[in-house]
Parts: C-alpha cells; sequence; structure tokens
C-alpha cells in the first residue's frame, strides 16, 4: 500500500471490477488504447495484474481517493511482455477516470509509486511509453522527471504494421544518484 496526500494505491478488491469496466469502456479514457475492453476483458486484465503482483512483489496498484475511497482508476509498476530494444525493464502507468482528470491526481501518484521504485524496490531505472498524441500522460511524465529522447522512439510490437496507434514514445527515469 502506498498512500499519498490525497491518495491510497492498494491491492485489488472484487468491488473494483465494476468501476474498472466502466473506466476501460469509457472512450475518452480508451482514446490512446486500440479500443474499448468489454466486461471479460477488463475482468481479465484484472486477473492479470493480480498475477503480476503474485509473480512480480509489485503491479499496477487500485487507486483511491482517501477522503471517500471512491475508485479511480491504477497507478503502479508492470514488466512489459513484449520485446523491444528497451526490454526487460520496468514500466510506470496510469489509467484514471476521466471525472478525476486535470486534479494532478496522476502525478501525484505517480510521484509516489517513483519513490516506491527506487527506494523500496530498489530498482535503477524506470521507463514509460504512450502515443506521440497523448499530450496529457506526457505531461505526468514530464512531471516526475522524465526525459525522452526521440532516437528511442519505437513501433509497438502488439499492434500491427500501419496501425495509426503503432508508433510511441518512450520516456526514461534514473534512480537518482544518493
Amino acid at each position: 500500500m502506498i498512500q499519498t496526500e490525497r491518495l491510497l494505491l492498494r491491492r485489488w478488491r472484487e468491488e473494483d471490477r465494476e468501476p474498472f469496466y466502466g473506466l476501460n469502456s469509457d472512450p475518452r479514457v480508451m482514446e490512446f488504447m486500440p479500443g474499448c475492453l468489454t466486461r471479460a476483458e477488463s475482468d481479465a486484465f484484472v486477473q492479470r495484474i493480480n498475477e503480476h503482483f503474485h509473480k512480480h512483489g509489485f503491479g499496477l496498484y487500485a487507486a483511491e481517493l482517501r477522503e471517500n475511497q471512491a475508485f479511480l482508476g491504477y497507478v503502479g509498476l508492470a514488466v512489459p511482455t513484449f520485446e523491444a530494444n528497451f526490454t526487460p525493464c520496468v514500466e510506470i502507468g496510469w489509467r484514471l477516470s476521466a471525472p478525476h482528470w486535470g486534479r494532478g491526481l496522476a502525478t501525484e501518484a505517480a510521484r509516489a509509486v517513483v519513490n516506491y521504485a527506487f527506494g523500496e524496490l530498489g530498482l535503477d531505472e524506470i521507463v514509460s511509453f504512450t502515443v506521440p498524441e497523448n499530450i496529457q500522460s506526457r505531461r505526468v511524465m514530464k512531471k516526475i522527471g522524465m526525459a525522452h529522447d526521440t532516437s528511442e522512439d519505437f513501433d509497438h510490437p502488439n499492434l500491427p504494421e500501419g496501425h495509426p496507434l503503432r508508433r510511441h514514445v518512450l520516456y526514461r527515469l534514473p534512480r537518482p544518484e544518493r
């Protein structure tokens, strides 16, 4: 469990599945993903998140507001399963419901996850990636200190040639010097 001023990042509960499906089926939230998820796909995603926690000891944490326990989405760490020139690696990522955008919550949670990644987990580096047009996520990446080098941009291997979302930008954040 990770706490910030306004948020609690925790392991997933059964009751998270319904609101998670709600955000995964929202076209605004999924604008830069290949498509909205069905209920079965959303539930399978929760299962993969839980399996990741069991395998690695960390993962994508369910995010909730401390003031009212409202489920917001997720923020956390994941080991990508595809091969690219920067893998193996640990990725930081987030997906929050649209009504909670624009309040700095993703940045607040991501900063806490960065501290956890470098402090508790002792990671040397974390990465993040998205499509070039995802300005909101790229803004969070910059706010948490990540750097983008255009020479590392890549075509996502899980998307077919010619797919409009195939091209991705890669951001890196090395562990700070002690």
